[in-house]
This record gives structure tokens, C-alpha cells and sequence, in this order.
């Protein structure tokens, strides 16, 4: 039985930082950093130039001395409530109450709450009390490709069934000065606060990806690999650390995808922005070009890496500029660890 994913919805919170404000901020709080214009080099050539916080720059949970406590809770209080927007969005948009969502499965990695964010967001949406849910917590960039997966063994499942799909983050929340590495000050310039939401069901709810069955989604977890991508928590806050290893993680998962695509052929990608390198590698492997992976290319520009929203964007964004239907496309992304999540199908005008 087919699965289809609906046009996705997302939502920005207010404050837009520009990259030239973070290279800014990295000076003043860095002047005496002995590689401060390797960095700054480094930073103005991310491939990013703007992104989006919940707070501001100068916020004390974004560039300021908050501890963690307050910098966990304003991550998850921030995240949960562009999740609510964007779960309101997507119902609206596709014209289907709360009360007829089945199942609701979410992907954040920002911030911490018992009870997490699916429970809050079946009161706030008013869902039914005996909705099925999902809660992924960890999966970061990997987290909505995930969320998909999950969505399409549902509705396998459980024929009939509409499940709410809603990833939030506020990354601004591992945006600290107490990290002076230079991937850390990388990664200050790379990442964007953002929530999205879609619908996967077993029919059409409009134009969208239309997922054969659960063999068209695809999980890898590289061996050894636990500390290429990583989170951390002390008493400043939350932090992300990386090896050198990780900037040829997807490069050396590559091989592995293209096993199970096989010989078909791939028209389109919605590939994971987490840089302009993931995406042309990831892009490259597939026998696409640059136009194929504009749609993660742009978010990557105008938005930063969102996360585990990032994929729900660029796959909004390619409703925006369509493939031609009956295409072959892929949603691939990665996440810490090093971990792949991959969908594909074919695109339904």
C-alpha cells in the first residue's frame, strides 16, 4: 500500500541574524583567538547567509553567559511553540481536524521536557487521547526523514490512518561562546531555528511524494562512528562537537545508498543542507547536478541547517518548483553518529 507526503509547512521564528552579525559576534567575543581570521574565512564561506533564532544574537541563551537550565528551557518552550504553529499550518493548509489525525510522531533534539513534545502537542492541538505517537529525540539533522520512515510503517500498518508528522528546533540554543574549536564556531554560523509539519497518508492530499511501501525507505548506522557528530552538556549549556572524520562522513555512507538505490534512475533530491560539500557530494552520488539540488542548496543559503526540520523545508520548497510528475526523487539526510535516513518515490501532481 502507497504512502503520500503532503506539502509540508514551515514556520521561522522572528529574529533573522545575518552572517556578517555572527562573524561580528565571534570578534567581539574572540579577539584574541590566535586563528580569528581563519575563522572568519572560514565562516563568510559556509554558503550561508542568513538564519533565523527564536531570540536574539544578543540573547543571554544565545551569545550570553545563561547556564544550561535556562538555555534548556527556553530551547524546548521555543521549539514547542513553532512545532504548534507549524502543526496548526499544515492542518489548516490540508484541511483536516485534529480530532481525524491518528497518529503523531515528532523530531527535536533541542532542549529538554518529561513530558516531551508529542504529549504537549496533543493538548495544544487538541489531538484525540487515543492518538498513536512517536517521539524522536535525538535523531537531529536525521530527524524528520526519520519521522517520515516511522509515518510510512504507519500507514502500512494501519491502513486508513493520517499521521501529523512535526519537527522542531531551536539550535540557537548550542550557540555558545564557551566553545572556541573552530568547527564550534563553524557550526555558530551554520544552524537556524525553524519547525515544519506534513501529513502522510494513504492517499493523495494533493501534489506530493508518493512512497510505495516501507522498501522505499532506507536506515544506516556507520560503524564506528559515535564520535564524528556529537551533542555535549555541562554547566555553560548545550554544545555539538565534531572530528575531522565527520567532514567525509557522508562520503564514505555514499556507497552504501547507491546499493540500495540500485540501477534506477533518480530524477531530483531533497538532500539535507548541513553544508554546501553534503549536498554536491550527496548530489554527485545520485548522477544529479546542481539544478537537481538547488531546493537544499537555497535553504541552506537563506536558512542555515535547520536540523531535523531541514529536509521537510527543502521538500516544501520543491513544491514550490516542481519536478515533472511521475519522477524519481529521494530524500536523503544524515544525522549524528553518523546515521543516513533516506526515502524514495515518485513525484504525484
Amino acid at each position: 500500500m502507497p504512502a503520500y507526503i503532503a506539502r509540508p509547512t514551515t514556520v521561522f521564528p522572528a529574529y533573522k541574524v545575518t552572517t556578517g552579525e555572527i562573524a561580528d559576534d565571534i570578534r567581539t567575543h574572540h579577539l584574541d583567538h590566535p586563528r580569528l581570521a581563519a575563522i572568519l574565512r572560514i565562516v563568510g564561506n559556509t554558503g550561508v547567509q542568513c538564519r533565523y533564532f527564536t531570540r536574539p544574537l544578543t540573547a543571554p541563551t544565545v551569545s550570553g553567559a545563561a547556564g544550561i537550565a535556562e538555555r534548556s528551557t527556553a530551547a524546548f518552550e521555543d521549539a514547542l511553540d513553532l512545532g504548534e504553529q507549524a502543526a496548526r499550518s499544515t492542518l489548516t493548509a490540508h484541511q483536516v481536524k485534529a480530532t481525524d489525525v491518528d497518529a503523531i510522531i515528532t523530531a527535536h533534539c533541542t532542549g529538554w521536557s518529561v513530558p516531551n513534545m508529542d504529549i504537549h502537542l496533543i493538548d495544544r492541538l487538541g489531538l484525540r487521547p487515543n492518538v498513536r505517537r512517536i517521539a524522536l529525540t535525538t535523531m537531529a539533522c536525521a530527524g524528520s526523514t526519520q519521522a517520515l520512515i516511522r509515518a510510512v510503517d504507519m500507514v502500512t500498518a494501519r491502513p486508513g490512518s493520517t499521521v501529523l508528522v512535526v519537527a522542531a528546533e531551536a539550535i540557537s540554543a548550542v550557540y555558545n561562546h564557551a566553545d572556541d574549536q573552530v568547527e564550534h564556531m563553524i557550526y555558530k554560523a551554520l544552524f537556524g531555528d525553524s519547525a515544519a509539519a506534513t501529513l502522510v497518508t494513504d492517499r493523495p492530499l494533493g501534489p506530493g511524494l508518493r512512497v510505495e511501501g516501507p522498501a522505499d525507505t532506507y536506515e544506516h548506522v556507520l560503524p564506528d562512528s559515535l564520535d564524528r557528530y556529537a551533542g555535549r552538556i555541562d554547566h555553560t549549556g548545550f554544545h555539538f562537537d565534531s572530528t575531522k572524520e565527520a567532514l567525509t562522513a557522508a562520503d564514505d555512507v555514499l556507497p552504501h545508498l547507491q546499493d540500495w538505490l540500485g540501477p534506477q534512475i533518480i530524477d531530483w533530491a531533497a538532500i539535507h543542507p548541513g553544508s554546501g560539500r553534503i549536498i554536491a557530494d550527496t548530489a554527485t552520488a545520485l548522477g544529479l547536478d546542481a539544478h537537481d539540488s538547488r531546493h537544499s542548496t537555497d535553504t541552506l543559503t537563506d536558512e542555515g541547517n535547520l536540523g531535523a526540520v531541514s529536509v521537510l523545508r527543502v521538500l516544501e520548497r520543491t513544491h514550490d518548483d516542481p519536478p515533472p510528475a511521475g519522477t524519481r526523487g529521494v530524500a536523503v539526510a544524515y544525522g549524528p553518529g553518523f546515521n543516513t535516513a533516506a526515502i524514495h518515490g515518485t513525484w504525484v501532481a
